[in-house]
């Protein structure tokens, strides 16, 4: 299968002769990039907030005064660019040695990836907990390295809900279209629930809604996005909350952290965050009066959708592996690891880190929702094309589109994947 399209990038090939390597960081080729005897690492890594460039700095500046002999060569990209960016290194047969994203099992299927126990040791790979490890795994086989976890939950603004004269926090999807529609009423510019269905994170804000009626986008086998009668009821329901005047306005365009700012700014009542929102508000608009609890489903059940990003290791012509263990031993020592994560406001993969943070009381509720945490099939090779599906497609539930029709279009990309 050709690894443009199996990447989920829309590249053609004359796309990719326009683009500027330069600008896309990293050069020269695969091979072991020396200076005066020094490996240089390349690593990509996505933007989580504002810390993140700071913290990988940091994390850099002590692995390199521990060898000096290994210079890493970090590039931060956003989210929305971080798919084609890497597409376009891998095309250029530029890929960078280790790289933090999501979804991994396209580049495992290409044998582009280490296993990952062939660069860390036994000890950083005994720490890893075990329901992180399941879900790095293609097969059997660990290639991801399981970077930090997340639960997502419903964010309440408690002020608004008190305005509105709703006296606790919905639990049901009926519930929480009528409070978000009496939030609405409010005016002024408010809107009653959030529903980010932009390019950045449309995949998750569905997850959330499908999950939460007993609906799935398959496994590591098969991707099932149509055909599913729970997901359609999901999405119809989605619709149902935007055409009834519960949700922001143009929430087909709208992307996640824009509309978590103006959630921070006291404008939105409810929306599904993470928990670095805590620090975001914290920040942001500490005055601001809310709750965190399980977001509503079709039965009152909770649910959560569950996230672990990976850090993974690139093959490319083999030299670099012994600086590439080196890298990653030191990363997930608990004085480098547990400071990134808790900046961060993520969740600790290893077992080390949670005996650090298991009295942190702002990451309490999503530490309880991870028992009812349901994942991503991202070991499944065709999650990247489905992914990207959702994050050019799900929008159009919410600008009129028949939500049937747009789950047969994302079908229909993830089995051309």
């Amino acid at each position: 299968m050709n690894k443009s399209v199996r990447w989920g990038a829309a590249l053609t090939v004359a796309a990719l002769a326009s683009v500027s390597l330069a600008a896309c960081g990293f050069g020269g080729g695969n091979a072991q990039s020396t200076s005066g005897g020094a490996t240089t690492l390349n690593l990509l890594v996505p933007s989580y907030s504002d810390n993140t460039q700071k913290l990988w700095d940091t994390v850099i500046s002590g692995f390199e005064k521990k060898y000096p002999d290994i210079t890493v060569k970090l590039e931060v990209q956003s989210w929305d660019n971080l798919n084609d960016v890497v597409t376009t290194k891998i095309q250029a047969n530029q890929a960078p040695d280790i790289m933090n994203g999501g979804p991994f099992a396209g580049f495992a299927a290409d044998g582009l990836l280490y296993p990952i126990k062939d660069v860390v040791s036994s000890k950083t790979l005994g720490d890893f907990q075990k329901s992180f490890v399941e879900v790095s795994s293609v097969d059997g086989v660990q290639y991801g390295a399981p970077l930090i976890a997340s639960a997502r939950a419903l964010f309440v603004n408690t002020d608004l809900m008190q305005q509105a004269g709703i006296t606790e926090a919905p639990k049901t999807w009926d519930d929480l279209l009528a409070d978000a529609k009496k939030i609405s009423a409010l005016g002024n510019g408010i809107a009653g629930y959030g529903m980010p269905l932009g390019s950045e994170e449309a995949q998750a804000e569905s997850a959330m809604w499908f999950y939460g009626n007993g609906g799935t986008f398959g496994d590591e086998k098969k991707i099932t996005v149509d055909g599913n009668a729970k997901n359609l009821e999901a999405a119809q329901f989605m619709q149902k909350m935007v055409t009834e005047g519960a949700t922001e306005a143009d929430a087909g365009a709208t992307d996640r952290s824009p509309l978590m700012d103006i959630f921070v700014q006291g404008k939105v009542g409810m929306q599904v965050g993470l928990p670095p929102t805590v620090g975001q508000i914290k920040t942001g608009n500490p005055a601001l009066k809310y709750e965190i609890v399980p977001m509503p489903t079709s039965d009152g059940k909770p649910v959560s959708l569950g996230v672990a990003d990976h850090l993974m290791a690139f093959k490319n012509d083999g030299s670099k592996k012994d600086a590439i263990t080196k890298f990653l031993d030191y990363y997930y020592t608990p004085d480098v690891y547990v400071p990134w994560v808790k900046t961060e406001g993520f969740l600790p993969t290893t077992k080390s880190g949670a005996e650090q943070l298991n009295s942190d009381e702002a990451l309490k509720p999503f530490l309880d929702l991870l028992p009812s945490a349901v994942f991503y099939p991202n070991t499944n090779p065709k999650w990247d094309a489905t992914n990207a599906a959702f994050k050019s497609l799900m929008g159009q539930i919410a600008q009129g589109k028949a939500p049937a029709d747009v789950l047969k279009e994302i079908q229909a990309q993830a089995d051309a994947g």
